[in-house]
């Protein structure tokens, strides 16, 4: 077995082996295949793909690499949930909390956000003292003692990923659904829950922009986590505008709380209980998920759910006394406010409405917009101010007039502040009849609609 004959092989659109997959992972990983033949062999896969089999291989392989968490000590089924990145999710705050208020184990290690999406890790450092390291007995003992931890991700788990990704980034293959399946789901697998539930989302500010797209990898991760032995779903929700009201680290913090005391947006709570009720159903804790739902409804309005907040940030040294009192927190310098005004003047062809309808909306750039804020990263270095962000007071299929915010902007740099109302004003378009189709969550993938039978 050699480099180069699996290169052609798959270059080919030939269906590749277990043993000659993991002889690509573990030799690139080791530094025994140099980077321009590793190089080769993901364009080889770009162009000619994967199976559900070769992917899940894939996948295991990376997997491997490295350390694999041991949650064995753990009781009961541990339910992960993992979201494929968007502009203002913050559902790992609000489901978390729920799912251990019902009894269910919920172990989770996060990233940081990279670029205009948000790392769970970040937000959660926005409340002072909070620890994101912490070790893996504490990580094990947490869980058992109140049901969630939410730590970030150890260098030794998937190392495989972590390389071969930094080389996709820089060979234009990283738009691939094998690649991206296997890079998300190895890590996954990694971690060590028994089940699994995917948020993948659609839209302007998704990495997958049509459905699709965004049905052909939760279709692929499913199988992915199926074959592995996993309890897998993925539940397909829209990114065409940012999920929620605010966008920013600690502000999404604010908002994650509200919603766990009842007063949540309704986009960001029906994704949030969506995907909590799936959780719910894998932990066998629910026989439906229609029961689950009433469960979830339950520890929202008791306050079950935002009292397990408190007890989560206390157990990882964070200051609950915030969660109580939000304007504790510390705030930018500088505001500006939005207007429909401001929207009508930006689309030129609007500048004698007095009102109109928000149809659609380039949701990256409003990532971006909270990036030039300074709340994202633009690479891995870089320093995000966890003050800074957007809170929006309308929502796509809203009516607005000339005087009605529409959005608050928030920095601690003028200059930056007004480059981003430049960018935010730009995101959005109007019409004078609404058109907008407001839907939260497309479809439900569940093994029962993969193929998981293979052929050469």
């Amino acid at each position: 077995m050699n480099t180069y004959d699996i290169i052609m092989k798959k270059r080919d659109g030939h269906i590749l082996s277990k043993e000659e997959i993991v002889y690509m992972v573990n030799g690139y990983t080791k530094g025994e295949i140099p980077d321009y033949q590793m190089s080769a062999f993901l364009m080889a896969v770009y162009f000619q793909g994967m199976n559900h089999e070769e992917t899940t291989m894939l996948t295991m392989a990376m997997a491997d690499s490295g350390e694999r968490l041991d949650l064995s000590a753990i009781q009961g089924i541990k339910v992960d949930k993992h979201s494929t990145g968007g502009v203002g999710d913050k559902t790992s705050l609000i489901v978390g909390p729920i799912l251990a208020s019902l009894g269910v184990p919920v172990t989770k290690m996060s990233g940081r956000g990279l670029g205009h999406t948000g790392g769970t890790i970040d937000k959660l450092e926005g409340i002072p003292g909070f620890c994101t390291s912490i070790s893996e007995e504490e990580f094990v003992n947490q869980v058992n003692e109140i049901g969630l931890s939410i730590v970030g991700q150890t260098a030794n788990l998937a190392p495989a990923d972590k390389k071969i990704y930094a080389l996709r980034d820089v060979t234009a293959t990283v738009d691939n659904i094998s690649l991206i399946a296997a890079s998300i789901m190895s890590k996954k697998l990694a971690a060590g829950a028994d089940a699994i539930v995917l948020d993948v989302k659609v839209g302007s500010g998704a990495f997958m922009k049509t459905l699709e797209d965004a049905r052909l990898l939760a279709k692929t991760m499913v199988a992915i986590g199926t074959l592995a032995g996993r309890d897998t779903t993925a539940v397909i929700t829209d990114m065409n505008e940012p999920l929620g009201n605010a966008v920013g680290n600690v502000l999404e913090v604010q908002e994650a709380v509200e919603c766990l005391k009842g007063n949540g947006e309704k986009r960001l709570m029906e994704v949030s209980k969506v995907l909590a009720g799936y959780m719910i159903v894998a932990a066998k804790k629910a026989d439906s998920f229609e029961e689950a739902i009433k469960l979830v409804d339950e520890v929202l309005s008791s306050g079950k759910a935002y009292n397990k907040m408190k007890d989560f940030v206390v157990a990882q040294h964070g200051d609950a006394s915030y969660l109580d009192d939000m304007e504790k927190f510390e705030k930018a310098k500088y505001s500006r406010v939005i207007t429909g005004k401001d929207l009508f003047i930006a689309n030129q062809e609007s500048l004698e409405w007095t009102s109109a309808y928000l149809i659609a909306c380039n949701n990256q750039e409003i990532g971006m917009t909270s990036l030039v804020l300074g709340g994202g990263r633009e690479t891995k270095e870089s320093e995000i101010d966890l003050t800074v962000g957007i809170r929006l007071c309308k929502h796509l299929g809203d009516a607005i007039c000339a005087s009605d915010e529409i959005a608050v902007l928030y920095g601690n740099d003028e200059e930056k502040l007004e480059i981003a109302f430049k960018r935010f004003v730009k995101a959005y378009t109007l019409s004078k009849s609404n058109v907008f189709d407001n839907k939260i969550v497309y479809e439900i993938i569940t093994r029962k609609d993969i193929d998981t039978s293979f052929s050469d």
